[in-house]
């Protein structure tokens, strides 16, 4: 599991891009998928943030945070844009952050409030996806095989590759694009 400096540090352009995805309103904005007991999922809007050190996401006393404590697996799409359907997409797992030093400098940064119930949490990166639409948002009309079609591109954490297919059914390698 990559942390998210090894992540950019292996594809700089693809965490660029997702990071300007995150944070293309200000704070970062999401949608946090995380796995409920039962084996189903759940997804809340969360504000992520994400700095040169790593990709962190505080979260409040709830079913979520349990669903993290008990079972690390996450999925995190950013918000979408107003003027595209541009898509940043990140998986791996959840881990508490524990030293205080670390939690004070994500909670100053990110201005999160004192005195709340909130627990920080670091995100690695196993995968990580950036869908590019050509031109502007599709029109609602348009089929499947209509028009120009949309790049993929595509980062494995090469220590936790596993051969999962991807848009369109093609396995890609580091940050390829897939057509």
């Amino acid at each position: 599991m990559a942390s998210w400096s090894e992540f950019a540090a292996a594809a700089p352009w693809l965490a660029r891009e997702i990071r300007a995805l995150v944070h293309q309103y200000g704070p970062g904005l999401g949608y946090l998928a995380t796995v409920r007991p039962d084996g189903g999922p759940r997804v809340h809007p969360v504000a992520p943030v994400v700095t040169d050190q790593g990709l962190f996401c505080f979260v409040i006393d709830s079913p979520k945070r349990r669903d993290l404590e008990r079972d690390g697996r996450y999925a995190l799409h950013a918000f979408p844009p107003e003027d595209s359907d541009d898509e940043a997409y990140l998986a791996g797992r959840a881990h508490p952050v524990t030293d205080r030093r670390r939690v004070a400098r994500v909670a100053d940064l990110s201005r999160a409030a004192p005195g709340v119930d909130w627990r920080l949490f670091e995100f690695t990166v196993d995968v990580a996806m950036l869908t590019r639409y050509p031109g502007s948002a599709p029109a609602p009309t348009a089929t499947r095989g209509s028009g120009p079609r949309p790049s993929y591109h595509v980062w494995r954490d090469p220590a936790h590759r596993r051969a999962a297919p991807c848009p369109g059914g093609a396995a890609t390698e580091l940050t390829d694009q897939v057509q």
